[in-house]
């Protein structure tokens, strides 16, 4: 039977998803399944391993019938998972030796002030140091080397049994692949460079593991996955596994670099963000790691082949949507997050006031781990749409502060700003981005970019998809939304906004 389609299991922070994709990128059914958020202590945050892949295997076999897809009408898979979250686990068994650390998390805090305080290792508060050097990252509890480490260093025995291969650590993405290629009956252990990229353990420049950073953080090599582009084929499907048959696993991108990819933005000078629990801004810097002075990370953004990598300067926001999920959930303000736009369109503006949601810090440009979230400017004429639309207004100022970055490292300003994620339907805080930024912003057809980055993935490594030109030509705007705040309001605000973030830093002595 001809192939028709290529599948994405797009495993997220709060859910995960699977999607199935036509000839012309376009979505034909999708199922998916929120986990459960497991929190432990303050600022501790942890998924069950095995509930996601629980759940990975329901929405695979829910979406393929729903769209009654056949599995040999399937070209390939690709997988595109939350970046940094880790989870360690028995080769011989599969079961987690812990949960999963998510990205969130913010338990290795104190050993990554030492760290940063470290005679060799010093970084500097502007990010410089040996390990931006090595890794183009920063010395962050955000990372997963940090997790691995304290995985190894607080559940019994781990550290022996990781030396001699008997526990393997893996992102979500090595964790899911594993399972779909036969799990302890042969799974593949495998990453991709865009994932790796992400854990402080590879090197920027060779795309391997660093023996130096591997060293310090005692993580052995046996326990880590090989290295691999972002489109090629790492191995099959069971016939007993949720497809039910063997079909190529053959694209895998972390989420921000998949959704990169799915809005085609290959070209040196392309950018992309992303709304989702939080927000990711990339820039596409094409083949030279160039390492940001303005508080951005250098990551891989994918790799078509072996050796070689496209780069980006990444912008990574730790809170956006999340502020929204907790007007909802914690100060029980509306009932779904979309009433968000209907509740802030009932006030003209935030009424003066600014709320930086800093729950686990700030991250880019700022990187201040002891920043808490904190409203400022508030007086009694302020109401709960107020509040609401100040919410909305916090994911737009912290893309300003990448954006402002990112125009430093690259020297030029911004053109445009291609947008994707759940929050893009909201058309107020679409127009608000724009407002706040003064740059046009653009959202696609298709708005669900990260499943449809790691299908092209996929399909470009067995042949499904011919090249990126033909990527690009799949590409199709939706809406375009120009500034129209003036040039002086919009300064006087983001002069507010700065102030505001000087509050919630540092607040932790």
């Amino acid at each position: 039977m001809a192939k028709k389609y290529v599948v994405a299991i797009d495993q997220g922070t709060t859910s995960t998803r699977c999607m199935v994709f036509d000839a012309k990128g376009l979505p034909v059914c999708s199922q998916q399944m929120e986990h459960a958020q497991i929190y432990p202590k303050p600022g501790w945050v942890e998924h069950d391993a095995l509930e996601i892949w629980s759940r990975t295997q329901d929405v695979i076999r829910g979406a393929l019938e729903k769209g009654r897809i056949a599995p040999d009408e399937i070209a390939s898979i690709g997988i595109t998972n939350q970046r940094e979250t880790t989870v360690v686990w028995e080769k011989a068994t599969g079961k987690p030796i812990y949960n999963a650390i998510v990205w969130q998390c913010m338990r290795t805090q104190d050993f990554c002030g030492e760290w940063q305080r470290t005679p060799g290792w010093q970084q500097t508060a502007s990010g410089e140091g040996k390990v931006k050097d090595h890794t183009g990252l920063l010395i962050s509890p955000y990372f997963s080397g940090t997790k691995i480490k304290w995985i190894l260093d607080n559940v019994p025995g781990a550290r022996e049994r990781a030396a001699k291969g008997e526990i393997l650590f893996g992102n979500i993405d090595t964790w899911v692949i594993w399972n779909l290629t036969g799990g302890p009956n042969g799974g593949v252990h495998v990453t991709d460079v865009s994932n790796a990229s992400r854990t402080l353990l590879m090197n920027i420049k060779t795309l391997q593991w660093d023996q130096e950073m591997m060293k310090f953080l005692d993580v052995p090599a046996a326990m880590l996955p090989a290295i691999k582009p972002s489109s090629f084929v790492y191995g099959h499907t069971k016939a007993d596994g949720p497809f039910g048959a063997a079909i190529p696993v053959a694209g895998d991108l972390g989420d921000q670099q998949a959704a990169l990819f799915g809005q085609a933005c290959f070209g040196k000078g392309d950018a992309k963000n992303t709304y989702g629990t939080g927000s990711f801004l990339l820039l596409n810097i094409g083949e030279d790691p160039v390492l940001s002075k303005n508080g951005l990370l250098t990551t891989a953004g994918y790799s078509l082949q072996e050796g070689k990598c496209t780069y980006a300067l990444e912008g990574s926001i730790a809170i956006t949507g999340a502020a929204v999920q907790w007007l909802r959930d914690n100060l029980r303000l509306f009932d779904e997050a979309p009433d968000s736009e209907y509740f802030a369109r009932k006030v003209e503006d935030s009424g003066g006031i600014y709320f930086v949601p800093a729950f686990s810090g700030l991250y880019a440009p700022y990187w201040d781990m002891e920043a808490r979230g904190a409203i400022v400017g508030l007086t009694r004429y302020i109401r709960k749409e107020h509040l609401i639309r100040a919410t909305l207004e916090s994911i737009c100022y912290q893309t300003r502060d990448v954006v402002e970055a990112m125009n430093k490292d690259s020297g030029v300003p911004l053109a445009e700003l291609k947008v994707d994620g759940g929050a893009v339907k909201n058309d107020l805080l679409m127009q608000m981005q724009a407002d706040i930024l003064g740059t046009k912003v653009v959202r696609p057809e298709v708005n669900e970019t990260t499943a449809l980055g790691a299908a092209y993935a996929a399909g470009l490594a067995t042949g499904f998809w011919k090249s990126t030109d033909e990527l690009t030509d799949h590409w199709a705007e939706d809406r375009r939304f120009d500034p129209l705040l003036a040039a002086d309001k919009r300064a006087e605000r983001y002069k507010g906004w700065q102030k505001a973030v000087t509050k919630a830093k540092g607040w932790i002595d």
